[in-house]
């Protein structure tokens, strides 16, 4: 299936050269062969009139002087008048061959009015023309426009057969039609150009779809064979886990980012492997160890309540049992906020006010600090509002004192506070414990990553992460500031309007208990 899949996009590929490369010259053919031969015919004639229009002025001077009223029969003319027309016919050799070189080597052929009547009146097979550039070849056709001309009295073009004749008026010196000049001109030579051009192209478009074939052929193989590595790579991974060798394409392309996204992919499920492991290990152990001190304490308390009972012994049972059910409680609500936060669970946004959450959360942890003997400051000089959900913002600053509680010595004291900076609402917990080491600083912040740092109660490697990533989902940050002794944890939120409101009621009277119990 998978050869298949890849020897399809091969095909689909140099199906996409192929039909790109001849549409592209299907619609170069259609737009320059097809009107090829009408726009050379055209040439050809603009060509042809404009070489007649500029030697007009030429062919009018042979018709300057006006023959007058001829007679109409031949025997009828005089010797006077026929050594006239000689004497026109021979003047005008200059322009007609000027007009012959002029439309390369077209037939010029000029009829006189008056000889052309002349001639039209008796039968006889010489043409009625008095100069002719291709004696000899049959200019019936060329008569006919003549005598239409004549009657017509303007420029007249005529295409028959692959020939073109145009026929120019030419007057005598009182503005009289006296003559009509016709340029024959063969067309084949547009249709022998037409031709050429087309095969020449023909030629062009089959290296073209040659060219386009090997291209194709190139790219795909090679576009599917890296792929097929990836593909393999992939397999692998499914089979092997995330141990198996990473896919290497050295490409400075799409598919070589491709590949560097598996290779940066690959070693995520590596370090969110081992951090699962570590996890499983972690809350293996974290799990037995209260519940077998439960069960001892219980086997324990029925013992004494069997045997009659020993109040300070039970009651440092009972104590024992509910430290360890804390410890439960802690993990049972971390795990909890962890699948709401991968199930992407919508938080409110709305104005906060955060020295009064960090108020209500550190009198949650009075007790357990007075146990340890841990003074608990909180410092707000004025009202701080930010933007943020109220549980989520109690959660936070809840994982931050817990954690400076955790690490921080006995009888040191913790201080939290709250300030502004720019447009933004700072709450910061402050230990005095042993710090984080700078090669752990970003770590811990990372799901099941637990510090080097020991305290008399464990944690699982998730109160931080889950506060980092409660704080981004309210376009926050949470991090861990320079601090000349212990650690100075800072969550950051973007401040609610100008910072000045009212009491709010969803701080007032809202459940800061655990994430998602609204």
């Amino acid at each position: 299936m998978i050869r298949g899949a890849l020897a399809g996009l091969r095909g689909r590929l140099l199906l996409a050269f192929v039909a790109t490369s001849a549409v592209t010259l299907v619609v170069a053919a259609a737009i320059t062969l097809s009107p090829l031969q009408s726009q050379l015919r055209d040439d050809a004639i603009e060509t042809t009139r404009t070489a007649a229009e500029d030697l007009r002025r030429d062919f009018k001077e042979v018709f300057a002087e006006t023959t007058g009223n001829r007679p109409k029969r031949p025997e009828d003319w005089t010797a006077q008048e026929l050594s006239r027309l000689q004497d026109r016919s021979s003047r005008l050799f200059t322009p007609a061959y000027d007009l012959r070189r002029r439309t390369g080597g077209a037939r010029v052929l000029v009829a006189d009015r008056g000889f052309t009547r002349v001639r039209a009146d008796r039968t006889s097979d010489t043409p009625a023309f008095i100069y002719d550039t291709d004696i000899g070849v049959d200019a019936t056709p060329a008569l006919a426009l003549a005598y239409r001309t004549f009657t017509d009295e303007v420029s007249e073009v005529q295409i028959e057969d692959e020939e073109l004749r145009f026929a120019m008026p030419i007057t005598n010196a009182r503005n009289e039609m006296e003559g009509v000049v016709i340029v024959e001109r063969d067309l084949a030579e547009v249709t022998d150009t037409v031709a050429l051009v087309r095969n020449a192209f023909l030629t062009a478009a089959g290296v073209g779809l040659a060219v386009a074939i090997g291209l194709g052929l190139a790219l795909s193989s090679t576009l599917t064979r890296r792929l097929g590595r990836l593909q393999r790579s992939a397999l692998r991974i499914t089979v092997e886990g995330p141990e198996a060798p990473a896919p290497v394409d050295r490409g400075r392309d799409e598919v070589g980012d491709l590949a560097r996204a598996f290779g940066r992919m690959q070693e995520e499920l590596r370090r969110q492997e081992a951090a699962r492991r570590s996890f499983v290990s972690t809350a293996s152990h974290e799990l037995r160890t209260p519940l077998t001190m439960l069960q001892g304490t219980m086997e324990l308390l029925d013992e004494d309540l069997r045997d009659g009972v020993d109040l300070e012994d039970a009651q440092e049972q009972v104590a024992s049992a509910r430290r360890e059910l804390r410890r439960l409680s802690v993990l049972a609500s971390e795990l909890l906020d962890l699948s709401r936060l991968d199930a992407d669970v919508q938080l409110r946004s709305e104005p906060v006010e955060l020295g009064e959450i960090a108020r209500a959360v550190a009198a949650e942890f009075e007790l357990h600090a007075s146990e340890r003997g841990t003074e608990l400051k909180v410092d707000s000089p004025g009202p701080c509002w930010a933007i943020g959900d109220p549980a989520a913002c109690a959660r936070v600053v809840r994982i931050l004192i817990d954690n400076a509680l955790r690490y921080a010595p006995a009888g040191e004291p913790i201080l939290v506070s709250t300030s502004h900076r720019y447009d933004t609402v700072i709450v910061r917990v402050a230990d005095r414990g042993p710090g984080v080491p700078p090669e752990e600083r970003e770590h811990i912040f990372e799901r099941f990553h637990r510090g080097k740092a020991t305290s008399e109660v464990s944690g699982f490697g998730l109160g931080l992460a889950i506060g980092r990533e409660l704080t981004e989902r309210m376009s926050g940050t949470l991090g861990l500031e320079d601090s000349e002794r212990g650690a100075q944890f800072a969550l950051t939120l973007p401040v609610a309007g100008d910072g000045k409101h009212a009491r709010s009621p969803a701080v007032a009277g809202a459940d800061l208990g655990p994430l998602g119990d609204r």
